[in-house]
């Protein structure tokens, strides 16, 4: 009797560690200084709080760690790349549109 393959199932976390991890250094670091960016002119005081400039420098390796080991979390290295991906551009549309309103709109 032959024996049977085991079944994988679809949604199981494969180790595509070498595109997951690029997703999660290269992409994750971006996105880290977006959000950053992002709090430096929501945050408390808005940009030109006094002393809010380290705070957001320190800010941004937690971040970046947190992108990283959440990174390994998605199934497949190509969904991983096309998340962060996404969250990027989410993330840097919302700081470009920030800085347009701050600013006075395009001219």
């Amino acid at each position: 009797m032959p024996k049977a393959k085991p079944k994988t199932r679809p949604g199981k976390l494969q180790p595509d560690w070498w595109s997951k991890s690029f997703a999660g250094a290269v992409l994750g670091l971006t996105l880290a200084l977006a959000l950053s960016g992002l709090f430096a002119w929501h945050g408390p005081g808005g940009i030109d709080a006094p002393d809010k400039r380290q705070f957001v420098m320190w800010s941004i390796a937690p971040l970046w760690v947190i992108a990283f080991s959440l990174v390994y979390l998605i199934p497949t290295g190509r969904r991983a790349l096309l998340v962060m991906g996404a969250l990027n551009l989410v993330a840097f549309g919302l700081l470009f549109a920030t800085t347009v309103m701050h600013s006075g709109g395009l001219q």
